[in-house]
């Protein structure tokens, strides 16, 4: 994987949100981020969001950390936006703040098979390989045009450091 440390600025976005963690993400019965997920797009909620920055651009995030990647943690999944003014019913706020970042871009690949494995490797990696100790405060992947294929998908992830 490509990995750059950059430094972001605060993102606000609007979308659904479940408490979960990676144990409970490996059986298919109390998996909640693919629920989720479906229902996210199949319900059609990013044409309710206003104020998008970039329509079609979705946001996963990963924050309210109880511990490390092995504890809960709170999943989101929404578009960037420039108000929190006038979030339709359903829909709840979160916000990004301004941290420093490694970036990862995943070599192209099929869905769900690019994620798992990124993932997995940021797992393994040590403070020094990683770029620096992680945060635990908001992680997130972006999903944009590049994911449109699900056979065919990049991604980038962002892994807050200190």
């Amino acid at each position: 994987m490509e990995q750059t440390k950059i430094q972001l600025p605060e993102t606000k976005l609007v979308g659904l949100r479940v408490r979960t963690n990676n144990m409970a993400e490996m059986a298919p019965l109390t998996a909640k981020i693919s629920p989720c997920v479906q229902q996210y797009f199949q319900e059609q909620w990013a044409e309710e969001i206003p104020h998008r920055t970039h329509p079609g651009r979705t946001f996963c995030a990963y924050t309210n950390y109880e511990s490390d990647y092995r504890g809960d943690y709170t999943f989101y999944i929404g578009e960037e936006v420039s108000s929190l003014e006038d979030i339709p019913e359903g829909l709840e706020s979160h916000i990004i703040p301004p941290q420093t970042y490694v970036k990862f871009t995943t070599p192209s690949g099929s869905m769900p098979t690019v994620l798992i494995n990124a993932w997995q490797a940021i797992w393994k990696m040590s403070p020094e390989s990683l770029g620096g100790e992680r945060r635990y405060h908001t992680d997130f992947e972006i999903y944009d045009e590049r994911a449109s294929d699900p056979q065919d998908t990049i991604l980038d992830i962002y892994i807050g450091v200190k």
